[in-house]
């Protein structure tokens, strides 16, 4: 079941004006959808970039949902390609690469649900600093690195103490590792998708 976020007490900052438009948002949940059929159907992708905004490099996360049920998110945080392969390469990685799913079938292109999270480049915080509903968090320590999305505690209602441990859980460390030594990243991210607000579960896969 889809779980509606509670954004009461949310800072005002994480409401912020779009940076992409109505149409882009569109244009980029569209090339999703065509990344993954194309990859189904053995075919070519159009691969020219819609407009040098979409062009910039940028770090994102690809979503997707099937009956309300999370299905497969990978993403990248780091800008490492333009915006609209980023979205292109996540979708499909979503949808055949992610570990913990099968890989999506022919039948169920029509059922699926995309959910877009672009983001800005990490910087270090402080747990202080940390404000639910803006930032994601990102947690390294030694090799050990976990990843939460912004709007993950809103959907689950953790406050900044709980979304700390649950990101140092992500990394597969101890809930406290966060005061013990580990470095904290956050992130912001401009979300859009389809449909209702997708399942509390995403917690998606860094390539």
């Amino acid at each position: 079941m889809f779980r509606q976020p509670n954004f009461e007490g949310v800072t005002p900052s994480a409401a912020e004006v779009p940076e992409y438009s109505k149409e882009e948002r569109k244009l980029l949940l569209r090339l999703a959808h065509g990344a993954i059929a194309a990859k189904l159907h053995k075919q070519e992708l159009d691969t020219a970039a819609p407009s040098a905004h979409l062009a910039e490099l940028r770090g994102a996360f690809t979503s997707l949902h099937r009956g309300g049920q999370l299905r497969g998110c990978i993403g990248y945080v780091m800008p490492l390609y333009p915006l609209y392969r980023t979205v292109a390469d996540t979708a499909v990685a979503a949808a055949f690469h992610d570990p913990r799913f099968m890989p999506v079938t022919t039948g169920e292109l029509a059922e699926l649900e995309i959910e877009i999270s672009v983001l800005s480049l990490p910087v270090p915080i402080k747990p202080e600093e940390v404000e639910i509903g803006r930032h994601g968090l990102i947690v390294t320590l030694g090799n050990a690195r976990g990843l939460l999305l912004p709007q993950v505690p809103v959907e689950w209602g953790w406050d900044r103490e709980k979304f700390l441990s649950e990101t140092c859980r992500k990394a597969g460390l101890p809930p406290d590792a966060w005061k013990r030594g580990a470095r904290l990243e956050s992130f912001t991210a401009e979300v859009f998708g389809e449909g209702e607000q997708p399942a509390p579960e995403r917690y998606g896969t860094q390539s």
